[in-house]
């Protein structure tokens, strides 16, 4: 993509690099300081692409040589993109900054065979929602974060196995993956989402772990590990350390038992991996958090929000 101008801006959208990192967090640092600041500045240098890598392209915009916003786009599967992490800085926002960075994904994303493209927001964050909107995004689902206590003497009242054609099978069928359009956590790329395939949950089988519940009346739920990983962090005196955090791309059960068993099922799982934290994605609806609420889970505050575009008609 050539570099291009916006006439009351004087806007340039080039390729974002190491070199930029102080402009970039000269405009972020000041971002969600009431919910604990904004993670790119610290992970900026690890988040660009390589200069060989051709699945990831970073957007910088500036005015005048001053950087105003950011956005990285990503693909996932050779006909999903992924973008993440678009920034404006304060004094440019609603004046069309995101709306040319986001046209810039789309352009990059075609430009690699993608046919639709999806974006992960907060649904507090209702600037971003809107701005979203404008640049032609429709909403997708909604989904909340649970975090069940690792433990390796869980139980539950039905039992889970590790079939990856039976948790398949459920996945196909159920409820849950209607609510989500058949979406769950990414395991190439942190808070990304894709389509999950059958031969995902062969892959997870082998290289994470897979879980299918099994009730008298047949299968009942299904789960997947995405990844295991690592999270520094500071306490209230200022000391550092790390924490395991163990992910599972998604959860769908049919019911409270169904929903107990399976918890108790990552549980373990977690406690295996070492974890000492987890998070789990299940749908935003009434039966899905008040069932896991019912089983003791941990719940996020607040649900996100999943939106996307048809790259084919734009």
């Amino acid at each position: 993509m050539s570099d291009a101008t916006d006439a009351a801006l004087d806007l340039e959208i080039r390729r974002a690099t190491h070199d930029d990192y102080d402009a970039v967090v000269g405009f972020t640092s000041d971002i969600w300081a009431d919910r604990g600041g904004d993670y790119i500045p610290d992970i900026y240098h690890d988040w660009l692409e390589a200069d060989d890598e051709t699945g990831k392209k970073t957007f910088l915009a500036a005015v005048e040589g001053e950087a105003v916003g950011i956005v990285q786009a990503v693909m996932l599967t050779p006909d999903e993109a992924w973008f993440q992490g678009i920034r404006v800085a304060a004094d440019y926002r609603g004046r069309g900054v995101s709306h040319r960075l986001n046209e810039a994904c789309f352009e990059w994303a075609r430009a690699q065979g993608a046919t639709v493209a999806r974006v992960m927001i907060f649904s507090w964050n209702t600037v971003s929602v809107g701005a979203a909107r404008a640049s032609g995004y429709e909403p997708i689902t909604e989904f909340r974060f649970a975090h069940p206590t690792p433990d390796s003497d869980a139980e539950g009242p039905q039992s889970v196995s590790s079939d990856p054609t039976a948790a398949w099978r459920y996945w196909t069928h159920s409820d849950t993956r209607t609510q989500l359009s058949g979406l769950g956590l990414a395991p190439e790329e942190s808070w990304a989402i894709r389509e999950i395939t059958r031969d995902d949950f062969e892959r997870f089988a082998d290289e994470t772990a897979v879980f299918a519940v099994e009730s008298e009346d047949g299968l009942a739920g299904a789960a997947y590990r995405s990844r295991t990983f690592e999270r520094d962090v500071e306490d209230e005196s200022g000391d550092s350390s790390t924490e395991t955090w163990a992910e599972y791309g998604v959860g769908a059960w049919d019911d409270a038992t169904a929903g107990r068993s399976l918890f108790a099922a990552i549980a373990r799982d977690a406690a295996a991996c070492g974890a000492d934290q987890t998070r789990v994605l299940i749908p935003e609806t009434a039966r899905s958090v008040s069932d896991a609420a019912y089983a003791g889970v941990e719940l996020a505050e607040e649900p996100d929000f999943v939106l996307g575009i048809d790259l084919t008609a734009h």
